[in-house]
């Protein structure tokens, strides 16, 4: 084994880059859909040594220059590109929805998007470089570094924080209970922490390739905790019992729409129709009764809903008294706004609640937009220039600025969240009012039968755990479900099918710690991390 690590610290340029491409390549299999989370107890040693060998002398002392650093950073930022490029495949996929426009630009999207979330990486690398010491110091370096830099990719340019290595420590089942006391930013220092580990056993240059017990202790401590959190979850899990809100009969509207089809102009009537149908069972009868409340996904009608009489007769026609219908939809701003020199009408992606003659109750519009998909940073110069964001909408979207929590009649508020709003771990809740669920309506069929969709939904559950709220998400073509504020799947759609879900609405549960803290948690932790760095390297 000491040969190995000797030869991981030892390469340089692209030998060294390539095994770090492959380390981070590796690392997806511990996220959905695969969920093989043991795999970074060998890919993220391996990044270690790999650092080792940019950091530490033939001595094993520290080197800490612009050289080393720039070493370290191009580690970090292949380690990076790997993991997200398999990680993140999938979006060219809505490249080809419209490949006769923008199948071109599918090289670029798969590419470079990595490209630039990998700088995070390599910052994370080089802040491990200012802390770089021997043994158990080097890695609880390397955990607050990415801590930090997991934290800014989060938030930096509207952030993108989509597969964060901690929802590898937030695995279906007991595991993902973690969540609901860190939350997602605590648990990447976490993960760092424990699947680092192993490059405790070991370090290059030692010398004496005989096993030392005392370079157990960290990995022994790492993986009792790693246990004791399994024991806690399972026991958390075993302990929780959900009941469910009297006299709320929710049904979720899985259409299975494919995306080439949805925006053609002579489809809006067959794909109106289809969403009839499917809330109706396929029965001729028009009402659908018992239902209380029915939910249809993000941007369900190609059409404006609001300008449309037919269909909003239809649907009154269609839902029982008292009952109420919640929808994606796009709605056009009523305030007309100057633009150019003529007159446009900001477009939102946006929420409906309506009642069962199909009155307007309340909306909510998409505030965290998907950048290049629902618009275009400097819109109006791009669009000079012929480029157009994948939804095509003339100027793109405006984000909304009202609040979250939604009311509704019949049940308790819920959180609206459209789309990946719901990848967000920070400020879902909003004011004093408590919300009692989650809503989270989305269209993952630009995506097609990859891991996007599954990354998608896992993360949704997380969500729920951190926010001790049940999580009710209606997608396009799948995955639908229901779950509860454990993370527990109450009722699910698998993908690609047309159907629908009756199912009660689960109570919230109590507030988390994370709920009761939020990014307190985090902070504690990282200064935790920071004082036992400290001790450590004045120990040395």
């Amino acid at each position: 084994m000491q040969r190995i690590v000797d030869f991981l610290s030892s390469q340089t340029t692209w030998r060294r880059w390539g095994i770090a491409f492959l380390a981070g390549a590796l690392s997806m299999l511990a996220l959905a859909p695969v969920y093989f989370w043991p795999v970074l107890l060998l890919t993220f040693p391996v990044l270690v040594w790999q650092l080792d060998g940019c950091y530490f002398d033939q001595n094993r002392k520290p080197q800490l220059s612009f050289a080393s650093l720039r070493s370290a950073a191009a580690v970090g930022w292949a380690f990076g590109f790997g993991f997200f490029l398999t990680g993140l495949y999938w979006i060219g996929f809505a490249f080809l929805v419209e490949a006769n426009v923008f199948a071109w630009l599918l090289p670029f999207a798969v590419t470079l998007m990595p490209a630039g979330l990998a700088l995070f990486f390599a910052m994370a690398a080089m802040i491990a470089g200012l802390m770089w010491r021997p043994g158990v110091a080097r890695l609880v370096a390397l955990a607050i570094a990415f801590a930090v830099a997991e934290w800014l990719r989060g938030h930096i340019l509207t952030g993108f924080p989509w597969n964060a290595p901690g929802y590898a420590l937030a695995a279906p089942g007991a595991l993902m209970q973690w969540a609901s006391v860190f939350g997602v930013y605590g648990l990447n220092l976490l993960a760092v922490l424990i699947f680092s580990s192993p490059a405790a056993l070991w370090s290059p240059g030692v010398g004496a390739p005989e096993f030392e017990l005392r370079r157990c202790a960290y990995p022994a401590l790492m993986a009792a905790v790693l246990a004791g959190a399994y024991l806690w979850g399972y026991w958390r899990l075993e302990k929780a019992s959900v009941d469910y809100v009297d006299g709320v009969k929710l049904r979720i509207v899985q259409p299975n729409i494919p995306q080439k089809e949805k925006w053609k102009p002579e489809n809006r009537g067959a794909i109106f129709e289809r969403y009839m149908a499917v809330s109706r069972r396929g029965a001729p009868r028009e009402q659908i009764d018992g239902v209380t409340h029915l939910i249809w996904p993000e941007s369900a009608l190609p059409f404006l809903l609001e300008d449309t009489p037919d269909a909003l007769n239809a649907i009154s026609a269609m839902m029982p008294d008292g009952s109420v219908l919640i929808t994606g939809a796009a709605r056009a701003g009523r305030n007309e706004t100057m633009s150019g020199g003529g007159r446009s009408v900001p477009i939102f992606n946006s929420l409906f609640v309506m009642d069962h003659h199909a009155n307007l109750i309340s909306f909510y519009d998409k505030a965290h937009l998907v950048p290049f998909g629902e618009y275009l940073p400097f819109q109006s110069t791009l669009e000079s220039i012929g480029l157009e964001q994948l939804t095509r909408v003339r100027g793109g979207f405006t984000a909304g600025t009202g609040a979250r929590l939604t009311s509704v009649p019949n049940a308790p508020p819920f959180i609206a969240l459209i789309c990946y709003e719901i990848i967000f771990p920070d400020a879902i809740r909003d004011g004093d009012e408590e919300p009692g669920w989650l809503l989270n309506l989305t269209n993952d069929a630009w995506f097609g039968d990859t891991a996007g969709p599954h990354q998608h939904f896992h993360q949704a559950r997380v969500r729920a755990v951190e926010q001790g709220l049940p999580m009710v998400r209606a997608a396009n073509t799948g995955i639908s479900a229901v779950t509860d504020p454990y993370g527990r799947i109450v009722a699910e759609l698998p993908r690609n099918i047309a159907q629908v879900i009756d199912t009660p609405l689960p109570h919230a549960a109590p507030h988390t710690v994370f709920v009761r803290f939020g990014g307190s948690v985090f902070a504690l932790l990282l200064l935790i991390s920071l004082a036992t760095w400290w001790g450590l390297t004045f120990r040395q």
